[in-house]
């Protein structure tokens, strides 16, 4: 079996589930995230292995130097400089002036791109609602702690860019937009990385999730993590894909192209798909550790609470 090919295409429709039309202010989509699920999700936050400089006042520390309670280094006193920033204790003991500088609490901007192309129709659940829901809980973290997330969809290409939003009132319109999309088309993972890489203007935590069924991962992560950004991939597959259940005589048709396949399943034949399958992951994730970046392989039928709260803060992805 092709990674990503499915037996019976006309299996995944690939269509949204039905929203109420009066839907709860807490939980605009509640097919993506019930109302406990987001309060569970307002005691989290993104995590960043390193500051950034944002643009407006927010939860995190950045490098630069303000005017925050939190200490944070000394420097000269130069002519010029805010006379009521010296610290007279040093300038008492040492006979020199030195400012005191404190750290600026400044907000993160948060990258979330989810592949929505057709491969990512297939399991039960399918990937797609995987992703989407994993999507949908780190911006809905990210915009409670007052971090700007911008969100990309993309499939051969990039195809629907959020641009970067900022404060808790912007959940719900982000949430909805996400629970009305739809997969479908072919992949260009590297194509679509490298176009969002070249249009961001800001650099912070970029999350990629994807089946990565595509050449050209890697130039898409490399110009993510060439625009300064922390790169979490999550890599998601399905059961099946894993572990193929399958024998005798079968047509498979790939999802995305259409291209059939007529092959003959032995045990032999499985056994040599799987070693293919352990060498793909291994490859992405050898990738991600050569690159400084996070890697997450998530199989879709794992409870999805415990892909939030167990693998991605055991990870270090959030806490």
């Amino acid at each position: 079996m092709i990674p990503g090919a499915e037996q019976n295409p006309e299996a995944a429709t690939g269509v949204p589930e039905a929203r109420p039309p009066t839907p709860d202010p807490r939980s605009p989509t509640p097919a993506l995230l019930e109302p406990e699920l987001l309060r569970k999700l307002e005691r989290l936050s993104l995590l960043s292995r390193r500051a950034f400089a944002g643009r407006m006042q927010g939860d995190r520390k950045s490098p630069r130097r303000g005017a925050s309670v939190e200490f944070a280094d000394y420097r000269d006193y130069s002519p010029g400089d805010d006379f009521r920033r010296i610290d007279w204790n040093a300038y008492a003991r040492l006979d020199r002036l030195f400012l005191k500088l404190f750290a600026e609490e400044e907000d993160l901007c948060v990258h979330l791109l989810l592949d929505s192309s057709r491969s990512m129709e297939f399991g039960s659940p399918t990937k797609w609602d995987c992703g989407r829901r994993a999507v949908a809980a780190l911006a809905y973290m990210s915009l409670f702690h007052l971090d700007r997330v911008a969100v990309g969809l993309f499939g051969d290409r990039l195809e629907t860019v959020v641009p970067p939003a900022r404060g808790r009132g912007r959940a719900a319109g982000l949430l909805d937009r996400l629970g009305g999309a739809s997969p479908g088309g072919g992949t260009d993972v590297g194509r679509s990385l490298r176009e969002y890489a070249a249009r961001m203007t800001t650099p912070g935590v970029a999350v990629v999730a994807s089946d990565f069924l595509s050449p050209g991962w890697e130039e898409g992560l490399r110009a993510l993590a060439g625009r300064r950004c922390e790169v979490t991939v999550l890599h998601l597959m399905d059961p099946g894909e894993l572990h193929p259940r399958l024998e005798g005589d079968l047509r498979l048709v790939d999802s995305e192209t259409g291209e059939t396949r007529e092959i003959t399943v032995s045990p032999a034949l499985l056994r040599r798909y799987r070693e293919a399958v352990d060498a793909f992951c291994g490859e992405i994730e050898a990738f991600c550790q050569r690159y400084g970046m996070t890697y997450l392989r998530a199989e879709t039928d794992q409870p999805f609470e415990d892909l939030i709260f167990s693998y991605f803060r055991h990870a270090g992805v959030i806490g």
